[in-house]
């Protein structure tokens, strides 16, 4: 299954950065956590304290309204979680796969636990956000189900891809839709689980 990718190594380097500064800047994190949808994120001093971070292309310029609903989502997260896939090949010299994706840790018990994070049924729900206010409060509620430990390049491409699909059209191909992307992950760790 290809991996849509939306942010180049530098981008990645600066929500990592920007991530991990939230730590020393709990005002902005608690702006942002304090919003409801990622529109209210827009109007936030804490949203342009992001954007100033986070190299000037128009991945992040040009789309606001994804920016805000990445800013929001990254703001929930406790911890950047990079643990290996157990459902890609190790070998694999592409480092993305052989990191567990977010739809993957939704479907991976948490230690101490036996079932997956989320239900299907949660899972299903997330996949069928019909509005950017539905599927914003719908991946808040994903990251806590995972105690705020989450992949943040996953979770922020799959943010960038959904609000792509949302805005356009879905692909023709189903293969690089992002709820068929996000089944296979979800499912294929399921049932390994």
């Amino acid at each position: 299954m290809s991996q849509y990718r939306f942010l180049e190594y530098e981008d990645i380097q600066a929500i990592q950065k920007w991530h991990k500064r939230l730590d020393d800047n709990r005002g902005d994190r608690a702006r942002l956590r304090r919003a409801e949808s990622s529109e209210d994120i827009l109007l936030t001093e804490a949203f342009f304290h992001f954007l100033q971070q986070v190299p000037e292309t128009d991945t992040w310029r040009k789309n606001l309204a994804t920016s805000a609903c990445i800013a929001g989502a990254l703001s929930q997260v406790k911890a950047d979680k990079q643990s290996n896939s157990r459902i890609h090949n190790k070998k694999d010299r592409d480092e993305i796969k052989r990191i567990a994706s977010f739809a993957e840790q939704l479907a991976t018990p948490l230690e101490g636990k036996g079932k997956a994070p989320m239900s299907e049924l949660r899972f299903q729900q997330l996949q069928k956000s019909t509005s950017t206010d539905d599927f914003y409060r719908r991946i808040i509620r994903a990251i806590h189900l995972l105690n705020g430990q989450v992949n943040i390049v996953s979770l922020a491409n799959d943010i960038i891809h959904w609000h792509k699909e949302f805005e356009y059209q879905s692909s023709a191909s189903p293969a690089n839709r992002l709820a068929v992307r996000w089944a296979t992950d979800y499912f294929t760790a399921h049932a390994k689980n």
